[in-house]
């Protein structure tokens, strides 16, 4: 499989839903709209700049028009696609991960409520040191995501998976730990 098709291209995925499942522009306006501000989040906590993170949102959203009608679920989809194009972005240059706070953008979601956007920033921070591999597996369980449909997603084993987010559980633990005690001092 290329890393530039999706599963449902190559049949090892569910069989694509007909095209009478999404058979409107309206639909995928619909989809775009409640969408994409998530898929540019999700880049993000993977530590793409926002600019970058925007980009790749939109290219993939380009290409979800052009095969709305082979996609089964939209989101995975989407989330798949972007994700391998940041890691081919990453490994063409030198990796441009978040290291600044990103201005507030209306491709983000809720960017004028003030606390969401610091505990955003706090959990980029935190995500900022962890390997490129346990990063994106924290941003697919950020957003809701089983080890098993991660597995499923990443191509990995859910073993995998699992231990991956326990040592990045684990760092993240560490890190709040000595930040509490900087903070008691």
């Amino acid at each position: 499989m290329s890393d530039r098709e999706p599963r449902e291209a190559t049949g090892t995925a569910q069989p694509a839903q007909s095209a009478s499942a999404f058979p409107s522009t309206e639909e995928f306006e619909a989809f775009y709209r409640e969408f994409t501000p998530k898929l540019v989040g999700f880049l993000i906590r993977q530590g793409a700049r926002l600019s970058i993170a925007a980009e790749i949102a939109q290219e993939t959203m380009t290409t979800a028009f052009r095969k709305w009608s082979e996609i089964s679920n939209p989101p995975a989809w989407a989330r798949r696609v972007a994700s391998r194009e940041l890691i081919r972005h990453i490994s063409r240059a030198d990796a441009d991960l978040c290291e600044e706070v990103p201005e507030p953008s209306s491709l983000l979601a809720s960017p004028d409520a003030a606390a969401e956007w610091e505990q955003q920033q706090d959990l980029l921070r935190l995500l900022a040191d962890l390997p490129p591999r346990q990063r994106q597996i924290m941003a697919w369980k950020y957003d809701g995501h089983s080890p098993a449909e991660i597995a499923e997603e990443l191509g990995i084993s859910p073993e995998t998976v699992r231990a991956s987010l326990l040592k990045a559980r684990r760092v993240l633990a560490a890190r709040l730990a000595q930040r509490e005690e900087r903070e008691d001092r």
